[in-house]
């Protein structure tokens, strides 16, 4: 779960800024290849009255399955069009909920900030995105998520290589 909400805020639409103020990334499209850490630091990222629900067996079980994903590497594929590159986005799924402002944007560096609130949790964080050279890709991403008196942190750190210039169909063409 806690992977899924990362890469939703990680890779999402919605900028409050002027396309203007948007230069895309120097980097190649095509299919590339993603190794990501994450670490939490903070009770899972559950609303207080949803835990409060749980068995002590099941929030158990829930704060050892979001224990578990801390400092784990996961590696995936995924294609990345010149479409998706040319736009102010990052890279394809949509978090409503969510705003996201352009801090810096050149063809080497892009700094986003992100604030997504519902009734039950307010997140804020910053993703940072280094475009090494037009193969290789390196971020980070900081965000706080705040939940009733709760307060968790995930940082994560990725790096992402250029594999190639074709997608083959099992990548799900969307994200990296």
């Amino acid at each position: 779960m806690t992977i899924r909400v990362l890469l939703v805020l990680t890779f999402a639409t919605g900028f409050g800024a002027r396309a203007a103020d948007y230069h895309p990334l120097d980097i190649k499209p095509g299919q590339w290849e993603t190794t990501m850490t994450t670490d939490m630091n903070g009770p899972p990222p559950v609303p207080p009255e949803v835990l409060a629900r749980l068995t002590p067996e099941q929030r158990a079980k829930l704060e050892q399955r979001t224990s578990s994903l801390s400092g784990r590497t996961i590696t995936h594929k995924g294609c990345l069009t010149k479409e998706k590159l040319d736009k102010p986005t990052l890279f394809g799924n949509e978090q409503k909920s969510c705003t996201y402002s352009i801090k810096t944007s050149t063809g080497s560096t892009q700094e986003i900030g992100v604030e997504c609130a519902n009734e039950r949790m307010k997140s804020t964080g910053t993703v940072r995105i280094q475009a090494l050279d037009s193969e290789n890709v390196k971020a980070t991403v900081h965000m706080t998520m705040t939940f009733g008196d709760k307060t968790s942190e995930i940082n994560s750190s990725w790096t992402s290589k250029w594999v190639g210039e074709t997608c083959p169909a099992t990548t799900g063409g969307g994200n990296r």
